[in-house]
């Protein structure tokens, strides 16, 4: 099978990191679902959404002239589905799911450059 950008294909996770889940797709080829491709709310830790050995359906969103296949699979949900599998919410509910993410964005932010050695105020 002929892997091109905009097909929706099957295959495996065969390896987590921090920015992504590299896929075995049909026929051989290993494409990267970047981690911001992975659902369309704040995803922390990639580990709470994937394993090794899922079996995923991904969308081909690029394909770089050296061959690296970019893959995801939140372009495959309605994008009005904002929060995965979450029963509908109050705008309060709402609110306060916001804030909790900005806050630990924030806060993963912080220790990101407090490890570069930067000021963290």
């Amino acid at each position: 099978m002929s892997i091109k950008v905009g097909n929706t294909v099957e295959g495996k996770v065969t390896g987590i990191t921090n920015f992504g889940a590299f896929v075995e797709l049909e026929g051989g080829d290993t494409g990267l679902i970047h981690i911001s491709e992975v659902a369309n709310s704040y995803v922390k830790d990639i580990n709470n959404f994937l394993k090794v050995n899922d079996d995923v359906k991904v969308k081909v969103i690029n394909i770089d002239d050296d061959g690296k296949i970019g893959l995801s699979i939140k372009q495959l949900k309605d994008p009005d589905d904002r929060i995965d599998h979450a029963p509908k919410m109050s705008f309060e509910e709402k609110m306060d799911r916001f804030l909790k993410q900005s806050t630990d964005r924030q806060q993963d932010l912080k220790n990101r450059e407090a490890k570069r050695g930067g000021n963290t105020k």
